[in-house]
């Protein structure tokens, strides 16, 4: 007698599809706004000081407001939360384009913010809750692609609406953005409604980050401070030291690297151990800052945009898909809160530290030094090793 033929669940859906869009939606609409807010500011008459404090607002609104919004996620059907989010977003962005003072901009900055915790950790969660346990890591490698575009698409598109219309116009694309997410949620059909809890003591229901996760956290946050660097300094890091390259194309050949390197491994999430996902990351991240101290020529700024790219932008979705298999059902929006902490971290961390070492130490050794975030990260791996290999069953 023939054994009965296993259908694999398929890992995309009506429900699935349309969440990926609002995640490239959200993130566009955000990131859209990034390179323009200082200059808009500046042109309502702020100081220098305050642009700056007002472009940090949402990323560190969006840091602090982080657990918080991961212990909502659990606790509330995702369509109510992403709705929220999206509203936010939508009134973060029209705001900014009826702004006329920079105290107004400071407030739709802190919205921005909050819209973005919620919808970042809101529609992972819900996206991962769709997936087959057993195809997290590929599922999660699309979410990441998704991210990637839109981290690569918006800033360009704002930009280019800013020199040739305006800034207000620009805003108004990143509007139509967020509406773009309110309208698509209303059509999936899976509210995400939250798992029936576990019996848990007072101090679990407490916690505000997942323990089992903040290891992969900080695994995350070192090995992306070495890009947030590069993202702040690059351009100065070129001009100081005189290289015949251009600085600009850095992002855009790392973020077309990343999409193959996903598109091409997105199966191998799901069957490769963590440790050898790490060593991987750990190594491309040692070629990238190599190929960033020797960049003499665009060929060079290749292999530094696919050793970051291999590095910390693939073990953006390890970490994230591990953290979800890692943590129970009904902490799954804790466990991406979490994760997105270490994200954060790195994002806060990496221009300061590049901007400290860009005084301190001489520009030869400015990538030299970030080298020393990789035995960090093997360390912090090695000390937690066993709780990382330990994945939470299905319940």
């Amino acid at each position: 007698m023939s054994k009965p033929k296993v259908t694999q669940q398929p890992l995309f859906s009506r429900d699935t599809l349309l969440l990926l869009i609002c995640t490239f939606c959200y993130m566009c609409s955000s990131m859209l706004i990034t390179p323009l807010i200082v200059g808009f500011t500046h042109s309502l008459g702020a100081s220098t000081l305050v642009a700056g404090i007002v472009a940090a607002a949402m990323n560190l609104c969006s840091l602090v407001f982080r657990p918080f919004a991961g212990q909502l996620v659990d606790a509330v059907a995702k369509y109510r939360i992403a709705l929220i989010g999206g509203s936010l977003l939508l009134l973060a962005t029209g705001g900014y384009a009826v702004a006329q003072a920079p105290w107004l901009v400071v407030i739709f900055r802190v919205v921005n913010g909050f819209g973005f915790a919620l919808s970042s950790i809101c529609l992972a969660t819900w996206f991962s809750s769709l997936l087959p346990r057993d195809r997290i890591g590929a599922g999660m490698s699309y979410y990441g692609m998704m991210n990637a575009l839109g981290m690569a698409i918006a800033p360009a598109l704002g930009i280019w609406l800013y020199h040739r219309v305006s800034y207000r116009a620009a805003f108004l694309c990143g509007m139509l953005f967020s509406a773009v997410i309110v309208l698509l949620i209303q059509f999936v059909s899976d509210k995400g409604r939250p798992y029936r809890p576990l019996a848990r003591s007072a101090s679990q229901r407490r916690r505000i980050v997942q323990p089992r996760v903040v290891p992969l956290a900080i695994i995350l946050m070192l090995l992306s401070i070495p890009y947030f660097a590069t993202q702040s300094y690059i351009v100065e890091y070129v001009a100081k030291r005189h290289l015949n390259v251009s600085a600009g194309n850095f992002f855009i050949i790392y973020a077309i690297i990343l999409l193959v390197v996903r598109l091409v491994f997105k199966d191998y999430f799901d069957r490769v151990p963590f440790k050898w996902f790490l060593l991987i990351g750990v190594t491309c991240n040692l070629i990238g800052l190599l190929g960033l101290t020797y960049l003499v020529n665009n060929w060079m700024m290749v292999l530094a945009a696919a050793g970051l790219a291999g590095g910390y932008g693939v073990m953006y979705s390890v970490c994230q898909a591990t953290a979800l298999l890692l943590a129970p059902l009904d902490e799954q929006g804790l466990a991406n809160s979490t994760f997105y902490i270490g994200m954060d971290t790195g994002m806060v961390l990496g221009p300061i530290i590049g901007g400290a070492l860009f005084d301190a130490v001489p520009l030869s050794l400015f990538y030299p030094t970030l080298l020393v975030t990789l035995p960090l990260t093997v360390g912090v791996y090695l000390m937690f090793r066993r709780q990382l290999m330990t994945k939470t069953p299905n319940r």
